[in-house]
């Protein structure tokens, strides 16, 4: 890929700024359970504001059918206030056609863009008036830098348009194990999403030297797998499924065991996806998988929002070399496939 337009370049000094940042997160009771993808972006902001930017912060939760309060920004708004250290209220009000909370007279915080089924069909319209909010955008949302989206894409059409920090080290990470990763390379894929995982193990095995399948897509599409990796002609990685326990909610340890012996000869791993149902305190596959991972001496990415979230709760995820705050987006990048929100960013040769 071309070089990404880079957000420290340009003058920037009390610009309006869109700010697409990655505000997916958990939350549970009205605040924010897991922050990892807001605190990844947060330098940015922090950059911005250091520049006196009036920065407006947009994103979606969840997957709405119109206007669902459950699904409203309004705990990542008062998660950001704290982090900027005010103590006033939230202050609702109205920027351009989108409801906001005003933190600050240089920061707003959109209501969830998926709120407006334009979002998610990159209206040019509805872009349009995302666009009209500000004099750059800039995005920082590499975990939905996968989707065509108004506020990923369509924005880009109307305004100049930049990467942000945590965007640029993504990529960068990202890029030295696609392009020139240290062999052997190791693949684990695991957790339920198979819609979006199957598609992709057919491309990893050209990546990678071997792809461990484990958790419910394993045992699930076991004959879908096997078919697909016998199909495969030229180099192709060997493919190793892993078995599930009785209740068919866990990855056996025996197969842990083995994806641990194969984990243990590799110079690169990539772990994309839990081995099992996680809130099940029974469960304990992923938890050993990690514990064992950590102990190998070889570059570790890890990404996917459920793993991510696991590991920073068993306080072992700045054991890994990088985590990625992509799931889908870091699979479909790392199968080399142009993310969108990417080639919209990209400095035009």
């Amino acid at each position: 890929m071309n070089k990404l337009l880079d957000l420290k370049k340009e003058d920037i000094y009390q610009k309006k700024i869109f700010l697409r940042a990655d505000l997916d997160v958990p939350v549970k009771n009205r605040e924010v359970g897991d922050s990892t993808r807001l605190n990844a972006w947060y330098p940015t902001l922090e950059y911005l504001l250091k520049n006196q930017a009036k920065v407006f912060i947009a994103g979606h939760l969840g997957r709405p059918a119109g206007i669902d309060e459950k699904l409203s920004l309004k705990p990542v708004a008062e998660w950001i206030k704290k982090e900027l250290e005010l103590h006033n209220d939230l202050k609702e009000v109205q920027v351009g056609e989108f409801k906001a909370w005003e933190l600050t007279g240089n920061v707003f915080v959109l209501e969830n863009l998926r709120f407006f089924k334009e979002e998610e069909e990159n209206n040019p319209d509805f872009s349009q008036k995302l666009a009209a909010l500000a004099q750059l955008y800039v995005n920082d949302a590499f975990a939905s830098s996968h989707r065509a989206h108004a506020s990923i894409v369509g924005i880009t059409k109307f305004l100049p348009s930049y990467a942000g920090l945590r965007l640029v080290k993504e990529v960068e990470e990202l890029s030295n194990v696609l392009n020139n990763p240290k062999r052997p390379l190791v693949v684990i894929l695991g957790g339920a999403k198979i819609e979006t995982k199957l598609p992709l193990v057919e491309k990893m095995h050209q990546f990678a030297d071997y792809v461990l399948v484990g958790g419910e897509i394993a045992e699930n599409d076991k004959v879908l797998l096997k078919v697909q990796h016998e199909k495969i002609t030229g180099k192709k990685s060997a493919l190793i499924l892993s078995e599930l326990n009785e209740g068919m909610t866990d990855t056996t340890l025996k197969s842990v065991e083995n994806f641990i012996q194969i984990s243990q000869t590799a110079q690169t791993i990539v772990w994309n996806g839990p081995l099992g149902i996680i809130e099940d305190p029974k469960n304990t596959a992923t938890l050993e998988m990690a514990k064992e991972l950590v102990k190998i001496n070889a570059y570790i990415i890890v990404g996917g929002g459920d793993t991510v979230a696991f590991l920073k709760k068993n306080n072992l995820l700045d054991k890994f070399s990088f985590a990625s705050v992509g799931g889908g987006a870091m699979l479909e990048f790392l199968s080399g496939i142009k993310l969108p929100g990417l080639l919209s960013l990209e400095e035009k040769q």
